[in-house]
């Protein structure tokens, strides 16, 4: 029987938008971008993982669908993102995860409190959130991580960013294209102010995130100007299960940069989860 294509789940009263491609019969690796990306962020590296025979479902996440925006920063907790993802799997069954940025945040909570529901994960440049609580006061990431702090502010950083996120983009080490393309997504009626809404629900947190017990590939690019050594070093400490740590000498944004070492380490690890 012919697995039928996901365009959509729904939860409540939120439609999210799926992108579900490669070959029906193939191991399901579910993909969740991160900020200010979307579920094209994964284009260049889903062809190189439908040649290693993987279905791939990729997720426009809460506030990235138009349909699924909700306004409040409460409706952007760290469980109610994960219960999102949990939405797309009742209709997958269990699948390999990979995350990247805050996509990552996502798939290490979501490893961590429903492991039956994940084969593998593979989380790019976002340490596990222990290592990175852990490496605040063991290293220079409370300076790395200002940032956030700016973004718990009301409204100031809406107005900045819609300004200037397309210049911030590439000197970061964003491609230009995908740049221009998440910026023109972020001036959509309300999703910055959902995207930052992530970032604004941190405080919110209800449950912390445990050790993962699935097998894992941790994928960190030595560049990151966000997220530093320590946390990267540190985070097989929060891992009770198969794990490695691939360093490479880039930036944070590999999916765009570097899809053929992130497509290898993903059809690594499911091959070794078989």
């Amino acid at each position: 029987m012919t697995t039928p294509r996901l365009h959509e789940i729904r939860r409540g009263q939120l439609t999210f938008d799926v992108h579900d491609d490669g070959p029906a019969d193939g191991e399901t690796v579910v993909l969740l971008h991160g900020f200010p990306e979307d579920s094209s962020s994964w284009t260049r590296a889903t062809p190189l993982l439908h040649e290693a025979g993987l279905r791939t479902v990729a997720l426009d996440q809460r506030g990235y669908s138009p349909r699924a925006r909700p306004l409040a920063r409460a409706a952007y907790r760290l469980d109610f993102l994960v219960q999102d993802v949990l939405a797309l799997l009742d209709r997958t069954g269990p699948a390999h995860l990979v995350g990247h940025d805050w996509g990552g945040n996502v798939a290490w909570a979501l490893a961590a409190w429903a492991p039956e529901r994940v084969r593998s994960l593979t989380v790019l440049s976002t340490p596990h959130p222990g290592a990175l609580v852990r490496s605040l006061t063991r290293s220079d990431q409370a300076l790395r991580s200002l940032y956030a702090g700016f973004f718990q502010l009301p409204v100031l950083p809406e107005v900045l960013l819609s300004r200037a996120m397309p210049s911030l983009l590439r000197r970061s080490g964003v491609p230009a294209e995908d740049a221009d393309r998440y910026a023109a997504r972020m001036r959509e009626p309300g999703a910055l102010r959902a995207a930052l809404n992530w970032y604004r629900a941190l405080p919110l947190a209800r449950t912390p995130v445990a050790d993962v017990t699935v097998p894992t590939t941790y994928v960190w690019g030595s560049g990151d100007q966000a997220l530093g050594r320590r946390a990267a070093e540190d985070t097989e400490r929060f891992v009770r299960a198969p794990y490695r740590f691939v360093e490479l000498d880039t930036g944070h944004w590999l999916p765009e940069t570097t899809p053929t070492e992130v497509a290898g380490a993903v059809a690594d690890r499911v091959a070794a989860a078989r």
